[in-house]
């Protein structure tokens, strides 16, 4: 029996306690230098005081989750279709939701839910940046419920806009409602794609981590360890080269046990089935997430592989929707990790009823390497050259990590350099880029939005410019390609542009 929306609804009653541990996480944020100094002076800190603050926290806490439980409602206004929520303890807000501006319905479940044994439901519309419909307790019955009754008028649309279909499509249509099995992403297909993918985002993320934690150490206990300790004192000098290369082995796969733990834990038990023509995603360890992709609303479908995944016949492909705001939100792309070439193709025929084919190759001019040269080499060396004798009496060798700074960064350019190209037939525009890891990036040109292009002065002569396709999932950009090519699809473009009638929104 499906709930009366029609009447305002609130979260399950366990989500007292879901509330209560998403706000003392809040101000576990919010206080933890607090925190970190009762920690560090636990022994002269007022036992009594302490546990009685503390519990008076936890009971202000307990009773503000209480009445955000009792001001929480939500329910559907069929005369406006609009989606009502009501929130707030002390300021209480209304948020009204236009159905037809539901842009994707979301069930997660996090740790917490899952130990209370309720889902979390988010509503995404187009045209704002956060989601702006979020009910943190409810039972997956009714989400499921709830979710089907915001996404009707999606579903009249598609109907209507489909009327003219004869019996054996509609048939066909009618048949294809039920979830049909699609794919599943195995367990060692995410091992694969967690020890060769994110590289350089975990070492930075690692390097961030040991230099934030000797400067706490620095600030608790006075020592800079990283300039007090001598490695002479503890190693040989004739083996100090061989400790710094098992130091980076180490670090290495450090690295690469980040990138598995964080891969598995996301994308773990990942399934993918067919519902009402679009794909029903469903994966996560702790925290659960099932969401829907649409493909009349895809913007820029990716498609990343590097030398190691091609041999192990693997690649990760990431879908783009529409964002809300002037900035991406990188935390509304859908990915897609693990899948081989066969399970690509179905996808990619799904989003797009063909798979997308490379035509006509535009490449950059020579001048967009020269140029990032400039800016990764020439204009570091510059700065080196000058402070070089400020430098070499602490770092004797550092002529030497400079070389090797040269060939990397000349190397890597070089291989962007090369793989950047822009094809184009009359369904597809592909952006290809990346250095190591080889990306695609796949739009339709009726979903463009908005067409920039540009030229210097002083590239009229040599008939270069650039140009970026703005949609509603970001943009992409070809830069110092043949301008007179360019403009001659821009116009091209634009006409498909204005003539077509489909809703990707």
């Amino acid at each position: 029996m499906s709930a009366d929306f029609n009447q305002p609804q609130r979260q399950s009653i366990v989500g007292i306690l879901v509330l209560f541990f998403y706000s003392l996480q809040e101000y576990a944020k919010a206080l933890w230098p607090i925190l970190v100094i009762w920690i560090f002076k636990f022994n002269e800190i007022n036992k009594g005081y302490l546990f009685g603050g503390t519990l008076a926290i936890f009971i202000i806490i307990g009773i503000i989750s209480y009445l955000k439980y009792l001001n929480f409602t939500f329910y559907i206004d069929q005369d406006s279709d609009e989606f009502i929520i009501t929130e707030g303890v002390f300021n209480k807000t209304k948020t009204a939701i236009h159905l037809f501006k539901i842009q994707q319905v979301n069930i997660n479940q996090s740790l917490i839910q899952r130990l209370a044994g309720v889902f979390e439901l988010a509503v995404d519309t187009a045209g704002s940046n956060k989601k702006e419909g979020n009910i943190k307790a409810i039972s997956h019955a009714l989400a499921l419920d709830l979710k089907a009754r915001l996404l009707e008028n999606d579903k009249k649309s598609t109907v209507n806009a489909n009327a003219h279909i004869d019996s054996d499509e509609f048939f066909a249509e009618k048949t294809a409602d039920a979830e049909i099995p699609f794919m599943k992403i195995s367990f060692l297909s995410l091992l694969k794609i967690g020890i060769t993918s994110n590289y350089v985002k975990s070492f930075f993320i690692l390097l961030a981590f040991f230099i934030s934690l000797f400067d706490h150490i620095k600030q608790i206990t006075g020592r800079d360890i990283l300039h007090d300790e001598n490695i002479e004192d503890y190693v040989d000098a004739n083996q100090i080269a061989a400790v710094f290369l098992i130091l980076f082995i180490l670090f290495f796969l450090t690295v690469i046990v980040i990138n598995l733990v964080k891969t598995i834990f996301t994308f773990f038990d990942y399934k993918i089935a067919r519902q009402k023509g679009s794909l029903l995603l469903s994966y996560g360890l702790l925290n659960t997430k099932i969401t829907i992709i649409k493909p009349e609303k895809v913007q820029i479908t990716s498609v990343t592989q590097n030398f190691f995944q091609k041999k192990m016949d693997i690649l990760h492909l990431k879908i783009k929707q529409a964002t809300g705001g002037e900035k991406e939100d990188h935390k509304q792309h859908i990915e897609i990790p693990g899948c081989n070439k066969l399970e690509k193709d179905e996808i990619l025929k799904l989003l797009f009823k063909k798979i997308p084919e490379k035509g006509v190759m535009l490449k950059p001019n020579f001048r967009k390497l020269g140029f990032s040269v400039f800016l990764t080499i020439g204009l570091p060396l510059l700065g080196y050259y000058f402070v070089r004798d400020l430098i070499i009496e602490e770092l004797p060798n550092i002529d030497y990590f400079v070389m090797l700074y040269v060939i990397f960064v000349g190397i890597i350019q070089f291989f962007i350099f090369r793989n950047n190209r822009l094809y184009i037939n009359d369904d597809f525009i592909i952006l290809q880029s990346g250095a190591w890891d080889i990306t695609n990036k796949i739009i339709l040109p009726h979903k463009i939005q908005a067409i920039t292009t540009s030229q210097l002065f002083w590239h009229k002569n040599i008939n270069i410019g650039s140009l970026t396709l703005h949609t509603a999932g970001g943009n992409i950009s070809f830069h110092l390609g043949n301008f007179t090519a360019i403009k001659q699809y821009v116009n091209l473009w634009l006409y498909e542009m204005e003539t077509s009638d489909s809703n990707w929104m």
